[in-house]
């Protein structure tokens, strides 16, 4: 990312692009309910949630397609909410790129300097740079029609670059392509962002993609954040069930919190899960009181598979610092580099991920296994439906990490 620049006084630079008690209704349906954001100058900021989470909703009011019900829009600190959209210093890529079919390639990049007046010779040069950019020197001349899915994509993303916006809104831009050709635009994504030094918000129903591409995302549901934070904080610590099992698979364990210190919980199996001293929770979430119910996550990765010498007397609870469960293998499946294992603990069914490399050590279907489950790796969840947005809490909310019951 690009750090924010400075202003004089040294301090940073206000969020370049800000939104705060931002409301869309559809008659009865709430596609955008009091939702806050900022991004920070030269971020890639993500915005992922199923399909209906009202994330195309929210890009349309940023971009000033849509007029929201209530709340405020600020660019670079001025209030934008009622501009039209060819007054705020923004571009939007669609996922059908909308490019002119009878234009070339240039004229269509040209099209927005055109219609602000630029000169000719500015045009093009500007234009020649952006297409050089995207790496399509030379295509000019040619008509969209004779361009694959991935160029077409890359004259959207030079038409749109080549006005130099503060903020560059993406909706679903990879989503038409394969998966192959996916991932080659995440990397030319990153590299032009970095590039240009433009502030990218980027909308996206692909896990993945989000987790690759971004400094921050924001998981969206209902039309609330419910978390917001580093990819990789918001994959390894996961505010709520849904955020858990959205990003990628997670074991979800429910038990009821013991008496003393570190935390424990025990589940209906009988099994007692050790928790870290100091489990770090989402700010404005404390653990229930010893005697409640908890809902716990970890992620099939983080469990580990104790040697053959794992014996019976590791079945249930804690132990030199580790969680151990003993059950039965009932699955595997290999997944390219990744083999699957499925492991019935008593009641608890358990997703378990290993390096594929390991497979020749690994117990076959109906034998017994010995589970690791690390205390740091497992997560306390707030109830599903708390929202959690970096800076506050509320059952709407804050992703700052903190430590403590």
């Amino acid at each position: 990312m690009h750090p924010p620049s400075s202003s004089p006084s040294g301090l940073p630079d206000p969020y370049v692009l800000e939104a705060s008690g931002l409301c869309r209704r559809f008659g009865e349906q709430v596609a955008v309910s009091e939702l806050d954001l900022a991004v920070a100058r030269g971020e890639y900021f993500c915005i992922v949630g199923p399909s209906g989470s009202g994330k195309s909703t929210l890009l349309r009011m940023l971009a000033g397609f849509e007029r929201p019900d209530a709340g405020e829009i600020r660019l670079a600190g001025v209030q934008v909410g009622r501009l039209p959209p060819e007054r705020r210093d923004l571009n939007t890529v669609f996922q059908g790129y909308a490019l002119f079919p009878h234009l070339t390639v240039e004229e269509n990049v040209q099209f927005g300097l055109r219609m602000k007046g630029v000169a000719s010779g500015d045009r093009r040069r500007r234009a020649s740079e952006a297409l050089e950019l995207v790496g399509l020197a030379g295509y000019g001349s040619r008509k969209p029609a004779t361009l694959s899915g991935g160029e077409q994509q890359r004259v959207a993303l030079a038409r749109a670059v080549v006005n130099r916006p503060a903020v560059l809104l993406l909706d679903e831009p990879l989503a038409a392509l394969d998966r192959k050709l996916r991932l080659r635009m995440q990397d030319e994504l990153l590299r032009i962002q970095r590039d240009v030094g433009i502030t990218f918000l980027h909308i996206t129903h692909d896990q993945q993609e989000a987790l690759r591409l971004a400094d921050r995302l924001a998981v969206m549901r209902r039309g609330r954040f419910l978390q917001v934070g580093p990819p990789s904080q918001v994959y390894q610590r996961p505010s709520t069930a849904f955020v858990a099992g959205f990003l990628g698979n997670a074991n979800l364990l429910e038990g009821i919190l013991l008496e003393g210190s570190p935390p424990r919980v025990r589940m209906e199996e009988g099994v007692v899960l050790e928790l870290p001293e100091d489990p770090e929770l989402p700010d404005g979430f404390r653990l229930p009181a010893p005697g409640e119910r908890v809902e716990l996550a970890i992620r099939p990765e983080a469990i580990g598979l104790a040697g053959p010498e794992a014996g019976p007397e590791d079945e249930a609870g804690p132990g030199g610092g580790e969680n151990r469960i003993q059950g039965r293998l009932e699955r595997r499946q290999a997944l390219g580099g990744v083999e699957e294992l499925t492991v019935q603990a008593g009641r608890l069914l358990l997703e378990v991920h290993v390096a594929a490399a390991r497979s020749r050590s690994l117990p076959q279907p109906g034998e017994g296994v010995t589970l690791i489950l690390p205390p740091e790796d497992l997560v306390p969840l707030a109830p599903d439906g708390t929202a959690f947005q970096e800076g506050r809490h509320e059952g709407h909310a804050s992703t700052g990490i903190r430590t403590g019951r």
